[in-house]
């Protein structure tokens, strides 16, 4: 990274990062909404290139954009984390995995050429594949892409490929090329892509956090069968409806306001009573009134509608976690007081 000390060696994308960068992660989130996925990619990258910046290249960008802004004193800098912290605010989890293909497109990433295919196609191609190799391919995958893959399979497939997923270490730079040679023969691809280390439990872990909750209960159901204790290290490390309750109070009335009513309405039917009563008491008496008269008028509704309600919280859940907003914490190992 390179230090940028005049305005004049700054190209328009680069005093567009910098502006970025010095106007701060919450302000610059709200930026990113205007723009195109394709535009954000662009800028993201060069956020990601910055080094640190001369003030008075900031007080010069900041001119040609807001005259009124001067004086600003202060040595903002890019990076890989400012560019994560951006997208991330912009568009959680998603956000992040645009910083993973941004980066990745410098040093090409293994089975990457596969992100571009329909993931009901995926499906179709790797179902007939030993579970080991289908493993290692979503394994390089990022987990809301895994998850829509590893959904289409049938249930016995999904055990063998997640229970692969969660007990996978390092694997040959041999094997992989090897792998994705095969494949990228059989779709007749001519990218070539270099080797990482990737699976584990928490790659699957992070597979069901994006997958939906039939396919998570199936999953971990039978994971169980084979390995309760690696099913439990899974549970561990993941965060679903239910433990809504294990957040505190502050953390549980910014996920009210972040969701709709309904929809909380909804993903409340037949859920334990120390769930209920955890949201419950976060609302305010007409609240409470009107959200328990909205669920006894639903009346009785098909569980994949209440789960996907559910998902659907739990996605908004990790996106008010990964921005700082909530702190989502599995055991009193993870905060420190």
């Amino acid at each position: 990274m390179s230090e940028l000390t005049r305005p004049q060696d700054l190209s328009p994308t680069q005093k567009a990062a910098a502006l970025v960068v010095a106007v701060g992660s919450d302000n610059a989130a709200q930026v990113l909404r205007h723009l195109s996925e394709e535009e954000v990619e662009v800028l993201a990258g060069e956020v990601a290139r910055l080094g640190e910046i001369d003030p008075e290249v900031v007080d010069s960008v900041l001119r040609e954009v807001y005259e009124q802004m001067t004086g600003h004193r202060f040595v903002p800098a890019g990076g890989v984390h400012v560019a994560r912290e951006i997208l991330t605010r912009w568009k959680g989890p998603k956000g992040a995995e645009m910083l993973d293909r941004i980066i990745g497109s410098g040093t090409k990433r293994p089975f990457a050429f596969l992100r571009d295919v329909d993931p009901d196609q995926l499906v179709q191609f790797l179902k007939e594949e030993h579970p080991q190799t289908v493993a290692l391919v979503l394994a390089h995958q990022p987990a809301s892409y895994a998850a829509q893959v590893l959904s289409g399979f049938d249930p016995d497939l999904q055990r063998d490929v997640a229970l692969r997923i969660a007990s996978m270490g390092r694997t040959s730079p041999d094997v992989i090329e090897k792998v994705e040679a095969a494949l990228q023969a059989r779709l007749g691809s001519m990218t070539r892509t270099d080797s990482t280390s990737r699976g584990g439990v928490k790659d699957l872990a992070e597979m069901l956090n994006h997958a939906d909750r039939a396919t998570e209960r199936e999953i971990l159901d039978r994971l169980t069968e084979v390995d309760p204790e690696l099913a439990e290290q899974v549970r561990s490390l993941m965060f679903v409806f239910e433990d809504i309750a294990s957040l505190d109070d502050r953390s549980i009335q910014l996920v009210i306001q972040a969701v709709d009513s309904q929809k909380l309405a909804v993903a409340m039917k037949g859920v334990r009573p120390d769930v209920q009563e955890a949201i419950l008491r976060n609302l305010s008496a007409r609240a409470r009134e009107t959200l328990l008269e909205e669920m006894e008028l639903l009346g009785p509704l098909r569980r994949r509608d209440v789960e996907a309600a559910q998902t659907e919280i739990v996605a908004r859940i990790r996106e008010l976690d990964e921005a700082g907003e909530i702190v989502i914490a599995r055991d009193s190992g993870d905060l420190i007081g």
